[in-house]
């Protein structure tokens, strides 16, 4: 970056310092990774100087011979890896692609039902601070206060009592597997069009570590970073029969030209995520989710549902007797990265809520195993359990720090 470092030396170091600090620390926010020095790459090329309102041949701008390639390959790859009928890589982000599904197929007012944020859900999913819960009438379903599960028979009972027009499964703090057949029959049921959001678990599904939602949705959305490891970008895969729907509400209806170096390096990190070597890594990310879980709940700490299935535990700490934002804030002082997060039922404000979510999907992209995972475990305990010990703080951020430099972060190898 020597042209940065010569033209603004203060932007130059402050991205100097986030590659020093996503080198050293363990990150465990369960909405980011590491790309490959391919994918930045790609996202920081000439690609970013080209306009390109439309899709592959149907352009309103000349000069889009390469371009129309690109997208192209972006759309087949994802096509093969998916199986899906119809693919649309434009999205600038997982919320937009969210909204253009909406704009595709209701109008202000109609009725849709999804996961309720507080419970694991998505802002986009119905949330009242959100356009999507207040351009739509959104209703949602929470966990059984029982189980810590989604109970399917109850949400069966309220589709069938709301009748939304869309049914959307998917969630951002939900550490199981859904079951994908049961939304189907209960979108059936009800007369609902099926949407799948899958941003947090598409890199397990494209690693064969997670059911595929694409045999049971009408409309599957995801982003493709998170567990798919590629640029801050979004699709939208669908049947043939809704794609001209969706076609239309990305472009012209939420959105003017593609930014077509994400277009690129979203095609780079799909033909990343067709080989072998990335499932043997999303079957990993399982792994170390499950062993970290394990090795916190041996401790003492309360995991919601119990354990995870996928990339993601979500964990209560009022047992701790400490809120989910000193602990975050205390973790990060000592080189672990995560987020505080609401739990179902918290009786606390989102802003100091009664948990923490981690996720494994940047560590297993450096290469920690089970091993490293454990260990990881025991540092989370000691901390949270004197949060206001700083030299403690201190003492383990140094040992995260070596551990991280025997395990070199993807992109940032050259960092020393």
């Amino acid at each position: 970056m020597s042209y940065l470092e010569q033209n603004d030396a203060a932007i130059f170091d402050l991205i100097r310092q986030e590659e020093i600090r996503q080198k050293d620390k363990i990150r465990l926010i369960a909405s980011e990774n590491y790309v490959s020095a391919a994918v930045m790459e790609a996202t920081g090329s000439v690609l970013t100087n080209k306009y390109s309102e439309g899709y592959p041949g149907k352009r309103y701008y000349e000069g889009q011979q390469y371009i129309d390639q690109v997208e192209g390959l972006a759309i087949q790859r994802a096509k093969e890896l998916f199986g899906a009928e119809h693919v649309n890589v434009q999205p600038y982000s997982g919320s937009p692609a969210n909204l253009a599904v909406y704009l595709a197929f209701l109008q202000p007012g109609d009725t849709i039902l999804g996961m309720a944020l507080p419970h694991g859900g998505h802002l986009t999913h119905g949330a009242k601070v959100s356009i999507s819960g207040k351009y739509f009438h959104a209703e949602s379903y929470s966990l059984d206060p029982a189980t810590g599960l989604l109970n399917y028979d109850a949400i069966r009972e309220q589709a069938l009592a709301c009748r939304p027009k869309i049914l959307i499964a998917g969630h951002s703090a939900y550490p199981r597997i859904l079951d994908f057949a049961k939304f189907r029959e209960i979108a059936d049921a009800c007369g609902a069009l099926l949407l799948v959001d899958m941003a947090h678990f598409s890199g397990l599904v494209a690693g064969g570590a997670h059911p595929s939602p694409i045999p049971y949705a009408d409309v599957v959305t995801t982003t493709t970073h998170k567990s798919l490891r590629g640029p801050r970008g979004a699709m939208i895969l669908c049947r043939q029969e809704h794609a001209a729907a969706i076609d239309k509400a990305v472009f012209p209806g939420l959105q003017g030209g593609p930014h077509n170096n994400t277009t690129a390096a979203i095609a780079v990190a799909l033909k990343e995520a067709s080989t072998e070597g990335f499932r043997q890594y999303a079957a990993q990310i399982v792994k170390n989710a499950r062993a970290l879980a394990e090795t916190l709940t041996a401790r003492g700490f309360n995991l919601v549902t119990g354990g995870t299935e996928n990339h993601l535990m979500l964990i209560d700490l009022t047992s701790k007797g400490i809120t989910g934002k000193i602990a975050a804030k205390a973790l990060d002082a000592a080189g672990i990265v995560l987020n505080y997060n609401s739990v179902p039922f918290d009786t606390r404000k989102p802003f100091d809520p009664s948990g923490i979510r981690l996720g494994s999907a940047a560590v297993t992209s450096r290469g920690f195993k089970e091993e490293q995972m454990v260990q990881t475990g025991k540092w989370i305990d000691a901390i949270v359990s004197a949060p206001e010990n700083t030299g403690l703080q201190t003492e383990i951020k140094a040992a995260v720090r070596d551990l991280c430099a025997a395990f070199p972060a993807p992109g940032l190898e050259q960092l020393v």
